[in-house]
């Protein structure tokens, strides 16, 4: 999984990290930072497809859900500090059989 602090360059809504390409079979997620409104930017992070069924994940996406809705523009946004989202998918990856992020 490839993390990188996002930068608040691009007033326009379309920043740089938009328009790098997403590698097929992952999901770019945004963890920390309060957000949209509040100028925090957080951790831009993609997430392999096949975590997104993990019971800790889906209980983070179910978390993004009812905070932001369903309609949220851009990138997925996750309610938790970048620490603990790290976290979530290095056991995500623990329990699918793949490799932590910090390996």
């Amino acid at each position: 999984m490839a993390w990188k602090r996002k930068n608040g360059s691009g007033s326009t809504g379309r920043g740089a990290d938009e328009e790098e390409k997403v590698p097929r079979g992952h999901v770019p997620m945004v963890a920390g930072g309060g957000g949209v409104d509040d100028g925090e930017e957080g951790e831009r992070v993609l997430v392999p497809v096949r975590l997104l069924s993990d019971p800790s994940v889906a209980e983070l996406l179910d978390m993004a859900a009812q905070r932001y809705g369903y309609g949220q523009p851009g990138v997925l946004r996750v309610p938790c500090d970048a620490g603990h989202f790290r976290q979530v998918l290095d056991g995500a990856m623990h329990r699918c059989g793949g490799i932590s992020s910090s390996a």
